[in-house]
């Protein structure tokens, strides 16, 4: 194995290029680097591996195979949102979301109404991605023409959305905490809920004091907007049956890959079918043109014009070309983890982590501590759950602490905290559907923030730690 200090090497160099990179070109361009960073971070790990330990010629290549094996199923997801997102906005459907929310929902309370609405989502369907792609880029249409910043209403999404998911029996996250763990799922959700209901009450607070200081546009603009709207597209609750086919499909179990198929269908349809002349301007005639089309609003960038900045940009599309960016960074950061899983770096810097702390609340400490690391090396919010109930099981066990307190712990520090890293699947990910960069929403996603710290909070109050471990039911790993 190798020491520690050659084991940090990497991450080192990795944060130290994100400063530097900060500190030239901003934070809104650092996922723009973040590809050639993790190379060259992987590039450093190999040759450091290959100069101080044996094992990174045997082990690097099963490394990365694991670290491939927890994240290349979510490039078809990623694809498919591309192409979710496209048909939802030319069908109509994300401007009539638009239109509908700047009629009905209160300026001043919006950002609190905004993240209860994603919560709310996510609980029902349990996956915050699909919130943030379909209720959540309308939301963000709406904030900023209300005259928020982009990075406050992001912000209230991905906290209403990741609380949502946490505590969905439905959340593939929650479930993978749980029974990695041993937990029964659902004393898994009742202890995630003594962290996550502080958490959303504090972010819940701080965006009613925004909302109720920030000066905002008055409703000329809105009105505005809503008649650029109406002139482009049939404004019409019809295009509401388009998701309603994406509910169905949740609500039967159906696969993420399977359901965003459909929807994306569906909002191929509902665009023919509703929006004649959307299918108009963006040059449908000839059976083959319409098929030529259908091509390229999945494919490529598409937008039409609609004479006002905040709507062009809004209606913008990439469908699968605006995600190969995203994908890039995801196969960057697997190529990262598996370096560091392959050679040995992750176990030495987590065992190294685990070793300094004796006391329970010291101990829930470090794994949350352990959580941020697993997250940003990684960059998979899957893996790194995985790997922090292998590495903490024994320890919680060792010190009669329940099981559930770890499995709390690993989704306030991972699940939660993976859409706060610029290079993790799920920051990437929200930040490319959003149209916000990572770095500019972090320090808005209160609930995001806040989970890890409630976590620590009641370790060192004490509270639901001290019990014996009691046996764990065995439907509980099920």
């Amino acid at each position: 194995m190798p020491s520690l200090f050659v084991s940090l090497i990497p991450i080192i160099v990795l944060l130290a290029a994100l400063v530097l990179i900060i500190a030239v070109k901003g934070a809104a361009l650092v996922q723009d680097y973040s590809y050639y960073i993790l190379l060259a971070a992987s590039a450093g790990g190999i040759l450091l591996g290959m100069a101080f330990t044996s094992r990174t010629r045997r082990c690097l290549l099963p490394g990365i195979a694991k670290s491939a094996r927890q994240i290349l199923p979510a490039i078809p997801i990623l694809l498919l949102i591309g192409t979710l997102s496209a048909t939802w906005m030319f069908s109509g459907l994300v401007p009539t979301l638009i239109d509908y929310g700047l009629r009905l929902l209160s300026p001043s309370l919006f950002l609190v109404t905004a993240c209860l609405i994603c919560a709310v989502v996510s609980v029902v369907t349990g996956s915050s991605w699909t919130t943030i792609a379909t209720i959540g880029v309308a939301l963000l249409g709406v904030g900023t023409v209300m005259g928020y910043s982009p990075g406050w209403v992001a912000g209230a999404i991905i906290s209403g959305a990741y609380f949502g998911d946490k505590v969905s029996p439905l959340s593939d996250t929650t479930i993978l905490a749980s029974s990695s763990c041993g937990v029964n799922l659902f004393t898994h959700i009742r202890f995630l809920m003594l962290t996550s209901m502080p958490a959303m009450a504090v972010a819940l607070v701080v965006y009613l004091g925004v909302g109720m200081t920030s000066e905002l546009t008055d409703g000329s603009q809105a009105r505005a907007i809503s008649e650029a709207l109406h002139r482009s597209f049939v404004i019409t609750p019809w295009v509401l049956l388009i998701p309603l086919v994406t509910v169905v499909m949740i609500a039967t179990r159906r696969g993420t890959v399977a359901t965003l198929a459909v929807g994306t269908l569906a909002g191929m349809i509902g665009m023919w079918v509703l929006q004649p002349g959307v299918t108009s301007a963006l040059g449908a005639g000839s059976f083959t043109d319409d098929i030529l089309l259908s091509v390229r609003l999945l494919l490529t960038d598409t937008s039409i014009p609609m004479g006002d900045p905040t709507l062009d940009s809004l209606t913008t599309t990439g469908g699968v070309s605006g995600m190969m960016g995203t994908v890039y960074l995801v196969l960057s950061a697997m190529l990262f983890g598996g370096v560091m899983m392959g050679t040995g770096m992750m176990t030495v810097i987590t065992q190294a982590i685990t070793a300094r702390f004796r006391r329970t609340n010291r101990l829930v400490t470090s794994t949350v501590a352990s959580g941020l690391f697993l997250n940003s090396c990684t960059g998979d919010q899957y893996l790194s759950i995985i790997l922090g109930g292998n590495v903490f099981k024994k320890a919680y066990r060792k010190r009669n602490v329940k099981p559930q307190v770890l499995s709390r712990t690993l989704e306030d520090s991972i699940s939660v905290t993976s859409v706060l890293i610029p290079w993790n699947s799920c920051g990437v990910t929200q930040s490319t559907v959003l149209g916000v960069a990572t770095l500019i929403y972090l320090p808005f996603c209160i609930f995001n923030i806040m989970s890890p710290l409630m976590s620590i909070a009641m370790a060192w109050i004490g509270w639901k730690l001290h019990h014996t471990v009691e046996a764990v039911p065995a439907e509980a790993a099920a």
